[in-house]
């Protein structure tokens, strides 16, 4: 858990400035949770939870309920698909959900109209955010794709679920 909390943290820190906390009435957040159960879905193989925004910079409802620091980690993951995207995730979400990288633990998909499917695996498995969190780090470290793709490889060889089917970066 300390392992985890240092690299969090950093991320936090550095996605604070961009974070807001929003507060609502509850006639409001019925209201928004009406608005929302039409891009509200759930995913019949994973039991997750999706849900549509316009881009990344929106984040999902079904986060509102969740700590901050899960929020900050979904905000820096639809900022960092590029890093994510070759990093596989190592909580079994590949054999159980179809995942294809840690990306998915955050993000479905991204739509060609830039629309975001986000996904609520992320809000439940500690493996997914640490491996998020630290991929990201060791980017803002100056790490190449490579180099971080081999020290999460390496961390999580042992005593973690099968990686998803995630490519090498090239």
């Amino acid at each position: 858990m300390k392992k985890l909390f240092v690299p969090l943290a950093s991320v936090f820190l550095i996605l604070s400035a961009c974070s807001s906390k929003e507060e609502s009435h509850d006639a409001e957040k019925h209201e928004e949770s009406h608005a929302s159960e039409e891009h509200t879905s759930h995913n019949h193989l994973s039991g997750d939870l999706q849900e549509v925004t316009s881009s990344a910079s929106e984040l999902p409802k079904f986060l509102d309920s969740q700590h901050e620091d899960i929020r900050l980690v979904y905000a820096a993951a639809g900022k960092a698909t590029e890093i994510l995207e070759w990093m596989p995730c190592y909580c079994g979400c590949g054999e159980s959900t179809g995942h294809r990288s840690n990306l998915n633990c955050f993000i479905a998909e991204t739509r060609e109209d830039g629309s975001i499917v986000w996904d609520d695996h992320g809000t439940r498995c500690l493996v997914c955010l640490e491996i998020a969190v630290e991929s990201i780090q060791l980017y803002q470290d100056g790490k190449s794709l490579k180099e971080i793709r081999n020290i999460i490889d390496t961390k999580y060889q042992d005593g973690y679920a099968t990686p998803t089917p995630t490519e090498m970066p090239a």
